[in-house]
């Protein structure tokens, strides 16, 4: 068993608290740089540029994380390549930064107000995330939906990250699984991958007190393409959540 994990996450040695000060020190001064020359790289590149800064910006920020803080990611299973749905448990930061870092095209699902954040919200859009107007209910889902065939015509749509849950949750903790994602395969057809993750047992929700250690990310096998769709949610909850269990029992979690 794993023995990476402390029982106790919310307690920090000094030199654990210094760590996580000079990681965000170096994470915030990186991003500013990146930010400044990211402009122009993608200025003249365009959509390719942009995803050149966010790749080189996230493998910065993987390798600052282990310098820190002695934080890795551990992917077990084969991440996707193609065009697809990629579901993920969503803990903490951390799984939207390994998630990133491993799929070579990916996308995001976010809510419309992140992508109004200045410089970031335009970095979101410039690499083909999409925004979701949550107040629209339904007609929302039909909107993205038809965007997610249009850049499947035009050959940019890659690997779509989507939160089942709509939210991060706690370790141990379970919220229902909403329908986006079973509406988008009825309307897309597009394979569905999910992942189970226990990285929030090693960055807490609100980001402060990152613990060292091996976070794992596990690529699970795609929903099977001739599921009824009305039964895709529930495999999916079922699918993810008992295998981050198993991943957050491996690292020495008891909920």
């Amino acid at each position: 068993m794993s023995r990476d994990f402390s029982p106790t996450p919310g307690r920090l040695t000094p030199w654990q608290y210094v760590q996580n000060v000079l990681f965000y020190l170096h994470i915030g001064l990186a991003t500013v740089i990146y930010g400044i020359w990211g402009i122009f790289v993608v200025l003249r590149r365009g959509t390719e540029g942009a995803k050149h800064v966010a790749t080189t910006w996230l493998r910065h920020l993987i390798w600052a994380a282990r310098i820190h803080l002695g934080l890795v990611t551990e992917v077990r299973g084969t991440p996707p390549t193609g065009d697809c749905i990629v579901a993920s448990k969503h803990q903490c930061f951390w799984d939207i930064l390994s998630l990133s870092h491993v799929l070579p095209d990916r996308a995001f699902i976010m809510k419309r107000e992140v992508m109004r954040v200045p410089i970031m919200g335009w970095y979101a859009y410039k690499v083909g995330c999409i925004p979701i107007d949550r107040a629209r209910g339904k007609d929302a889902m039909k909107a993205i939906s038809a965007r997610i065939n249009q850049r499947m015509q035009d050959g940019s749509l890659g690997q779509l990250i989507i939160y089942p849950e709509g939210t991060r949750t706690l370790p141990g903790q379970r919220k229902p699984y909403k329908h986006g994602v079973a509406t988008i395969r009825a309307a897309t057809g597009l394979p569905v991958i999910p992942v189970a993750v226990n990285t929030g047992l090693f960055w807490p929700r609100k980001g402060w007190g990152i613990r060292p250690g091996r976070a794992v990310i596990e690529f699970l096998p795609p929903v099977p393409a001739d599921m009824p769709n009305e039964k895709v949610v529930a495999h999916l909850e079922d699918v993810i959540e008992s295998n981050s269990d198993r991943l957050m029992a491996e690292a020495g979690f008891r909920g």
